[in-house]
């Protein structure tokens, strides 16, 4: 299974609106092969938007540890 890299999150929101929109005009066609077609890619899609979004809240973040301090010399 390929991976999609995060950054391409709003492509593949786009993909997801296109095949809705391309499921509803086979639909208005009376063309039910390609209506089911169109909804196997539509879930494949989804899913992996679903993925991605469980791999952004799964990936730990750096804590903030701040600048340590060093603490003067005494002669």
């Amino acid at each position: 299974m390929l991976r999609v890299d995060p950054r391409q999150r709003t492509r593949l929101e786009q993909i997801i609106r296109n095949l809705g929109e391309r499921t509803d005009e086979a639909r208005t066609n009376g063309w039910q092969g390609e209506v089911e077609g169109l909804k196997v890619s539509l879930h494949a899609a989804q899913n992996k938007l679903a993925t991605l979004d469980r791999a952004a809240r799964n990936t730990p973040r750096p804590a903030p540890l701040g600048m340590p301090s060093i603490p003067p010399k005494t002669p």
